[in-house]
């Protein structure tokens, strides 16, 4: 039984760690994913050709031994290959069966620890280490522990993250939760396009893979029988595809937010906040305050007009999303009520001291113009597009010319709130920014985190008098604008918001 002492992430004069071997178990366990489709698709063919059944049984046994035996031998193999090492300077990783790598993360360039578990490393206790370095172009940029143990993989967290110590005679703060999942938040997982397009999604994969597998459930004349009922019932088959979908992408959605945003719980420690969620696979990103530049309360279109909205962390060194991950790595919450965002969004940075809403200033009525304008150019673009269809191709239905009709008062909906959407403002620490409709965004941004500015006017945006300010970041997505701003305000708010940046380059009359 291994000691707490022994558990203690220190070096060891220059030793080299094991990753866990437990991950040999764990690995075989994993491997049922792939021998469930081999089996099925041997045993298809094998009863194809006649095989009796004892024998199908006893050759999928045989692959189902083999397969698993390989990818034991592998991770095997894989472990005898792979050490770790932390020093008081970097941490270090060796890996590599047929060609040898030698990774090292200096302990200055760590932005970020995220440590993943899924239900199989669950049960064996395990846990998968991501190194962040906060680049995001080359291999460089996570080194990536697969896997440790639990308790070593949070001692390992604590002592990469490890931040100023308190003084002597002081104690260190304790931890404070944020924010913990109500489960009453559920109720804004279906404000989202996941309601509308997930039937139609997860319909498209299930018969991707039947159809891998060798599995033709509609025949051609299935389809034929089908397209006929269609053609006779065009309303009532539009209206049962259209209640299917919504119910898989609802069902879907819920699902999604249980798997996503289960356990959820903010908690800030001593000069770090910490953050834990996942119903299965659970995730645990640790992230120093030091890093975060501001806060971003995020509010689509749906989830904005059901009374919700999500807090994002604007920071450096995040890593970007893997394909495998449905939520951004910045989301600081799930969906919630629309007061609670802003409360949390002041508890993590303090960004709207007091208030429950920023204090913004409206931009000049031209801006309102200039989106209205916008919303009549896709209206005429796309009643043009379906003009020449018909005049081509001479297929279009006489319903297809109610589109525009019904887009251009929907588009000019739209405009117009995209237009009172439209703010900013300056705080005492923060430069503050609204914008957006169908995805309205509100950014208090840490006027010591701007580096630069980049001020942009078109030809359109010039004879009406507006511009747009960029403020340049290293954290989130680089750059947050203020839209559409009158030209003087706009060139007083970037001169104001970080002085002397902007001064050698603006001309005084």
């Amino acid at each position: 039984m291994t000691t707490a002492q022994e558990q203690e992430i220190l070096p060891e004069q220059g030793g080299w760690r094991k990753l866990a071997s437990r991950s040999v178990a764990a690995s075989m366990v994993m491997s049922v994913a792939v021998i469930v489709p081999v089996v099925v698709v041997l045993g298809r063919i094998l009863l194809g050709e006649n095989w009796s059944f004892p024998a199908v049984a006893g050759v999928n046994a045989l692959a189902a031994v083999v397969i698993m035996a390989a990818v034991a031998v592998y991770d095997l193999l894989r472990l005898r290959t792979t050490r770790w090492r932390l020093t008081d300077e970097r941490l270090e990783l060796r890996s590599g069966i047929a060609e040898r790598r030698h990774r090292s993360v200096p302990l200055d360039r760590v932005r970020s620890v995220d440590i993943t578990a899924d239900p199989v490393r669950r049960a064996f206790g395990l846990a998968v280490v991501k190194v962040g370095t906060g680049e995001h172009t080359g291999e460089s940029k996570e080194l990536t522990l697969d896997p440790l143990v639990r308790p070593e993989a949070e001692e390992l967290r604590r002592t990469l993250l490890e931040t100023e110590r308190p003084q002597e005679g002081t104690a260190a703060a304790a931890d404070a939760a944020v924010a913990r999942l109500d489960w009453a938040w559920i109720r804004y997982a279906p404000l989202s396009i996941w309601t509308f397009v997930g039937g139609a999604i997860v319909a498209g994969a299930l018969y991707k893979l039947l159809d891998v597998l060798g599995f033709n459930l509609v025949s051609d004349g299935t389809l034929t029988q089908a397209w006929s009922w269609v053609r006779a019932h065009p309303w009532l088959a539009a209206l049962a595809f259209v209640a299917a979908n919504v119910f898989v992408g609802l069902v879907g959605a819920l699902g999604l937010f249980a798997e996503t945003w289960g356990r959820y719980r903010l908690e800030r420690e001593p000069g770090r906040l910490r953050l834990h969620r996942g119903l299965l696979t659970t995730r645990s990103l640790t992230l120093e305050e030091r890093r975060l530049r501001g806060v971003e309360v995020a509010e689509p279109l749906l989830l904005r007009l059901g009374g919700g909205a999500k807090v994002k962390a604007v920071a450096t060194g995040l890593r970007k999303a893997e394909d495998n991950e449905t939520e951004d790595v910045a989301a600081l919450t799930p969906p919630m009520p629309r007061e609670l965002a802003w409360q949390v969004a002041a508890a993590v940075y303090g960004a709207l001291p007091g208030e429950e809403h920023p204090v913004l200033l409206r931009h000049p009525r031209a801006a309102r113009l200039r989106r209205l304008r916008w919303a009549v150019a896709y209206v005429v673009v796309l009643a043009a597009a379906v003009g020449v269809l018909d005049a081509v191709f001479t297929w279009v239905p006489v319903w297809a010319w109610a589109a525009p009709v019904v887009a251009l008062p929907v588009a000019l909906g739209l405009a117009v709130d995209a237009y009172r959407g439209l703010g900013h403002g300056l705080g005492p620490r923060h430069l503050l920014t609204r914008s957006g409709s169908a995805l309205r965004s509100t950014v208090a941004l840490d006027r010591s985190g701007i580096v630069g500015w980049t001020v942009r006017q078109s030809f359109f945006q010039r004879r009406a008098g507006l511009l747009t300010v960029s403020a340049t970041t290293a954290a989130g997505k680089g750059h947050y604008d203020v839209l559409d701003v009158a030209q003087d305000e706009g060139l007083r708010t970037a001169s104001v918001a970080v002085p002397g940046l902007l001064e050698p380059f603006v001309v005084r009359r």
